[in-house]
């Protein structure tokens, strides 16, 4: 019932910049960025709480990526800098309006409900 929508990807050049958006239908417990790219397992990139107070990252982007949102639009970005051709995959948001497994990291899969259809990240060297 909840609807995502990504929108921000592109090509560009290593060492460049993106901002991807994704856009909910209603307001949020939780948001995050997740990644996958061919032959690899989905992993997660950047989550948040939506009040605020913690952000995670995956060690692969901490000091690259950043998570922000627009609580007022239900709307969440994720800032990419310094981009690699690692980087390159199918980026999704996920979000959720409820606590469901409080002993995991928001960075995993299995705490969201709801996904968007992905926005493509291509990085060239």
């Amino acid at each position: 019932q909840v609807q995502l929508v990504e929108s921000g990807g592109g090509s560009v050049q290593a060492g460049g910049s993106l901002r991807l958006s994704c856009a909910a239908s209603v307001s949020t417990y939780c948001m995050g960025w997740f990644r996958q790219s061919p032959g690899s397992e989905r992993e997660g990139v950047a989550a948040s709480y939506t009040g605020g107070g913690s952000t995670f990252y995956a060690d692969s982007v901490k000091g690259r990526f950043t998570i922000s949102q627009d609580s007022a639009k239900n709307t969440l970005y994720l800032q990419m800098n310094s981009l690699k051709p690692e980087d390159t995959a199918m980026y999704y948001c996920a979000a959720d309006t409820e606590s469901r497994w409080s002993l995991l990291s928001l960075l995993s899969q299995l705490q969201y409900r709801y996904w968007g259809q992905g926005t493509q990240v291509t990085v060239s060297s």
